[in-house]
C-alpha cells in the first residue's frame, strides 16, 4: 500500500486531515508526523495572554483530529529527509517512508542573528514554548512589589497584539509594578502597515502607557539587558523576543530546493520545484509569487493542499493557486478592542473585536477547540 506522509502539524494540515475525515483516501496508508499533540492557534494566543481565553479555547487536538480522519500519529519531529530511499529521517530515530509527502512544520524562531536571545529571553515561536514559560513572567509581574520591566523586541503585528495584551492583562490584575517597553527598528510600529494605522497605534500605545522606542536595532541580549546598534542598552526583568520566522535547515541540507532564507520553494499547485512528489504549505514554504509569512496565507492554503494531495494520489490533475494580494488583518488591542486593515483601510472599534472573536472560536472549534460562550461584559475576564 502507498503511504502519504503529513509531516508537520501546521494550520494548512488541518484542512488536509479534514478533507480525509470526510472522504477517506482508497488505497493509501496515510500517517502524521508531528512533534506536538495539539496545535495552538496563533490568531487566539494575544487574547490567551490578556485573558479572554483559556488554553483549550485555542488548543486543536491533532491526535483526535487524525484519529477522525483514519489518521495513524506519531508524536515525533522530522529532522531531516532521506531523498533517494523517500523517508523521513524522525528524532526518535524511525525512518518512515512515504510515495507522497506533505510538510507543514512552521519555522524557526527568527533569533539566529541575535545573540543571547535563546539563553535570556522569551522567543514567541514555537508557541508551545512559550505558553509554557509565559505563566512564570506572569506570576513574577503579579506578584512583584518594585518596579517589573518586560521588554517586547520586534513591532510587527505579533509584537504589538503581545504588547496590548499584556498591558491590559495588568490592568484587570492589579500588576501595578509593571512597565511594558516595546522595541522597534523603524520610526513607527507595524512595519509594512499603512501609516494611518502605524500613527493609530503610537497613540494607542502612549495612551496605554506602553513605552516606544523606535529607530532601535537589538544587537545583543544578555542575562538583564537588550543591547542596541545605535542607543543606550536597556534593562528588563523579562524579554519577549517577536522578531519574525526564519527556515528550518534540513530542508536544504536534505538537498530540496529553497529560497535565498532556506525556505521550501514550491510552484503554484504548492509542489516542491525539484522533487513534485512533496508539497509544503504555511509557514515553511516559499511561494512563487511571496507573500508574508502570515497564518492568514497558511490557513487560505490549506484547501488546496488538501485538493492537490488527493489529486496527486488519485492520478488527477492539479490545480494552481494564486493567495490574494490583500489580505484582511484583524490586531487585537488588549481590551476587546481591535482593528482591522485592508489594503490602505483601517477601521476600529470594539465590534472588531467581536468580528475576530467570532472568526477565531469558529475556526477554532471547527477543529475542536474547547466551545465556549461568547464573551459578556465589557472589559471583564470570562
Amino acid at each position: 500500500m502507498k503511504r502519504l506522509l503529513l509531516l508537520g502539524g501546521g494550520h494548512a494540515q488541518l484542512s488536509v486531515l479534514a478533507n480525509l475525515a470526510e472522504q477517506p483516501l482508497a488505497g493509501w496508508d496515510v500517517q502524521l508526523v508531528t512533534s506536538y499533540r495539539r496545535l495552538l492557534y496563533s490568531g487566539m494566543l494575544p487574547g490567551w495572554i490578556a485573558g479572554h481565553y483559556p488554553l483549550q479555547a485555542f488548543a486543536l487536538p491533532l491526535d483526535a483530529l487524525a484519529k477522525r480522519a483514519g489518521v495513524s500519529f506519531r508524536e515525533t519531529a522530522g529532522t531531516a529527509l532521506d531523498l533517494a530511499r523517500n523517508e523521513v529521517i524522525c528524532a526518535d530515530g524511525a525512518r518512515e517512508h512515504f510515495d507522497v509527502l506533505s510538510i507543514d512544520t512552521g519555522p524557526e524562531p527568527g533569533i539566529a542573528e541575535l545573540p543571547g536571545a535563546a539563553e535570556y529571553a522569551l522567543p514567541l515561536r514555537p508557541i508551545k514554548r512559550f505558553v509554557a514559560a509565559w505563566p512564570a513572567i506572569a506570576k513574577r509581574a503579579r506578584t512583584r512589589n518594585d518596579r517589573f520591566d518586560i521588554v517586547i523586541v520586534g513591532a510587527g503585528a505579533g509584537g504589538v497584539e503581545i504588547a496590548f495584551a499584556i498591558r491590559w492583562r495588568s490592568i484587570v490584575e492589579g500588576w501595578s509594578s509593571v512597565r511594558i517597553t516595546l522595541v522597534g527598528r523603524e520610526a513607527l510600529p507595524l512595519e509594512n502597515m499603512p501609516v494611518g494605522v502605524q500613527q493609530r497605534t503610537r497613540r494607542l500605545l502612549q495612551e496605554r502607557s506602553i513605552e516606544w522606542l523606535g529607530l532601535r536595532e537589538a544587537q545583543q541580549i544578555r542575562e538583564d539587558t537588550v543591547e542596541f546598534s545605535q542607543g543606550t542598552a536597556i534593562r528588563f526583568d523579562a524579554c519577549v523576543v517577536v522578531t519574525g520566522a526564519d527556515a528550518a535547515q534540513w530542508p536544504a541540507a536534505s538537498g530540496l530546493a529553497t529560497d535565498e532564507r532556506g525556505f521550501i520553494r514550491v510552484s503554484s499547485t504548492l509542489q516542491s520545484v525539484s522533487h513534485p512528489h512533496i508539497f509544503a504549505a504555511g509557514d515553511a514554504a516559499s511561494l512563487p509569487d511571496p507573500r508574508p509569512k502570515s497564518g492568514v496565507y497558511a490557513v487560505r492554503a490549506g484547501p488546496v493542499l488538501a485538493r492537490n494531495l488527493r489529486a496527486i494520489c488519485e492520478q488527477h490533475a492539479l490545480r494552481s493557486w494564486t493567495p490574494q494580494r490583500r489580505a484582511l488583518y484583524l490586531l487585537s488591542t488588549g481590551d476587546r478592542h481591535a482593528i482591522a486593515i485592508w489594503g490602505q483601510f483601517h477601521l476600529s472599534g470594539r465590534w472588531v473585536w467581536r468580528w475576530k472573536d467570532w472568526i477565531d472560536r469558529r475556526f477554532a472549534q471547527r477543529y475542536g477547540a474547547t466551545a465556549l460562550q461568547p464573551p459578556d461584559g465589557e472589559g471583564k475576564l470570562p
